[in-house]
C-alpha cells in the first residue's frame, strides 16, 4: 500500500459566508493560507490569477469554527467485560465528517492493555492525517500511567499532552483516590501548566456514586489550587449530580457534559437538556463545554458491578446536539461556545475555537439541515459539498 501525502494547504477563498465566530458577524469573505485565516473582510478584493486561489462560494450559508471534542477515546475505550469488549479506534473521517477538527484524546478504565504509548501514537496519526490532536496522560486510576515516570515531566516534555485525565472519582471502577492523592496530581498538573503554558488541568470522570463532586468541593476548600484546574465531565449522568455541578460552577469550576444517549425516564439529562437547564439556571455560560465520549464504551452495570449492556460514544453526537439546540430555538451564537470557544479557553488552545485573523483555519460550513457541507481542518478541505475528500489511511482499504 502506498501512502498518499496530504495535499498542501493552498490559498483558499471563502466567499459570502454568514460567519458565526462564534459571535454573529454577518456576511464576510475570508482568505485562508498556510493553515491560518489570513484575512476577513466585508468587501471582496479580486486576487491575481497566478496566485492560484481556490474559490468556494458559500452563498450565505453559516460558517462556524471547527468543533473541539474535548473527550475522545482515540485508541478505543472499553474492556470492562473482557478483551472482546475493547472498542476499536475510529478513523479520521468519523470526526471530520461531523465537523470535529480538534480532538482531545484520553485513556479510561484500561491503561494496561492500552497505554500512553498507544495514546500518543494515535494522536500523532490523526495529526499526520490533518486533524489537530492533543491529549491527557493517565486514565481512571492513580498512580497515573505516564511515559517518563512523572506527571510533571510528561506534561513538560511531551508536547501533545496538556493535562491529566480521565481520572475517575465517585465510580466503582476508580482507584478510590483520597483527597491528598487528588491534590498531589492536581498540583503537578497545575505547576506543569505554569511552566509550559498548557492547560495543566485534571479532567475528572464522574461516575454514578453518591459522593458526586464532594472530593472537588473539598479540594477547593482545603487547597490554594485555582478552581479551573479541576474539570469534571459526565456531570449530566445523574440529575442530582448536574444540580451539584451547576452550584460548583459558580465557584469557578468548568463543567463538561457528555452527549450520550439518554432513555426516556432515565435519571439523567441529555446534553441538549443540560445546556438549556444550565442557561435557565443562570449558571456561567463560559464554564460549560460539551464533549462526545467518542470511541468510549457506555456500559451499564447490575447491582453486583457486572456489565449487563454496552453502547459506544459516537463523534456525531456533538453535531447532533448542536442541531437539537438550534431546533429547540437556541440561537447559534449562544449554543456554539460550548462546542468551540469555551473548550479552547479551558484547554488553553489560543488559536482554536474562534474565527479571526491569525486563528487556525478550522472551519465548518453548515447546510440548511445543520449538517456539514464543507469541513476545513488546518486549512485543508477535508469535506466538500457533503463528500469526504480526505479519509483515514485504513479507511481507504476495501475489505
Amino acid at each position: 500500500m502506498s501512502l498518499p501525502r496530504l495535499p498542501d494547504a493552498p490559498l483558499l477563498a471563502l466567499r459570502n459566508a454568514q460567519v458565526f465566530a462564534p459571535d454573529a458577524l454577518g456576511i464576510r469573505h475570508l482568505l485562508l493560507g498556510g493553515g491560518k485565516i489570513l484575512w476577513i473582510g466585508k468587501h471582496w478584493q479580486d486576487m491575481p490569477a497566478d496566485l492560484g486561489v481556490d474559490m468556494l462560494d458559500l452563498d450565505g450559508r453559516r460558517l462556524i469554527p471547527g468543533l473541539i471534542d474535548g473527550h475522545v477515546h482515540v485508541t478505543g475505550g472499553g474492556g470492562e467485560a473482557g478483551f472482546r469488549s475493547r472498542v476499536p479506534g475510529l478513523g479520521l473521517s468519523h470526526y471530520s465528517a461531523h465537523g470535529i477538527t480538534t480532538v482531545i484524546g484520553l485513556l479510561g478504565t484500561d491503561t494496561v492493555a492500552r497505554g500512553p504509548r498507544d495514546l500518543l501514537a494515535a494522536m500523532y496519526a490523526l495529526r499526520e492525517e490533518g486533524l489537530s490532536a492533543f491529549g491527557y496522560l493517565g486514565g481512571y486510576h492513580l498512580p497515573a500511567a505516564t511515559l517518563t515516570g512523572s506527571v510533571r515531566s510528561d506534561l513538560v516534555f511531551l508536547e501533545p499532552l496538556i493535562g491529566v485525565g480521565e481520572l475517575a472519582i465517585s465510580d466503582h471502577r476508580s482507584s478510590q483516590p483520597t483527597l491528598d492523592e487528588l491534590l498531589r496530581v492536581a498540583s503537578d498538573a497545575h505547576v506543569a501548566g505554569l511552566m509550559t503554558g498548557k492547560a495543566g488541568i485534571v479532567h475528572l470522570h464522574l461516575g454514578d456514586g453518591e459522593r458526586g463532586l464532594d472530593l472537588v468541593h473539598r479540594a477547593l476548600t482545603q487547597s490554594e489550587l485555582p478552581a479551573r484546574v479541576f474539570q469534571p465531565t459526565h456531570v449530566n449522568r445523574r440529575r442530582a449530580l448536574f444540580d451539584e455541578a451547576v452550584a460548583l460552577s459558580r465557584r469557578g469550576v468548568p463543567m463538561d457534559v457528555t452527549a450520550f444517549p439518554v432513555e426516556e425516564g432515565e435519571d439523567a439529562w441529555t446534553a441538549a437538556d443540560a445546556f438549556i437547564r444550565w442557561r435557565d439556571a443562570g449558571a456561567p455560560m463560559d464554564r460549560l463545554t460539551i464533549s462526545s465520549d467518542a470511541g468510549g464504551s457506555l456500559p451499564c452495570f447490575d447491582a453486583h458491578g457486572q456489565v449487563c449492556g454496552m453502547d459506544v460514544g459516537t463523534p456525531g453526537a456533538l453535531l447532533a446536539t448542536l442541531a437539537e439546540l438550534l431546533e429547540r430555538g437556541v440561537p447559534l451564537d449562544t449554543a456554539l461556545p460550548a462546542f468551540t470557544a469555551n473548550v479552547a479557553t479551558a484547554l488553553r488552545l489560543p488559536h482554536k475555537g474562534r474565527i479571526g485573523i491569525g486563528m487556525d483555519a478550522d472551519l465548518v460550513c453548515l447546510d440548511e439541515n445543520h449538517r456539514t457541507l464543507h469541513v476545513i481542518a488546518r486549512g485543508r478541505l477535508h469535506r466538500r459539498d457533503g463528500h469526504n475528500r480526505i479519509v483515514g489511511t485504513f479507511e481507504r482499504i476495501s475489505r
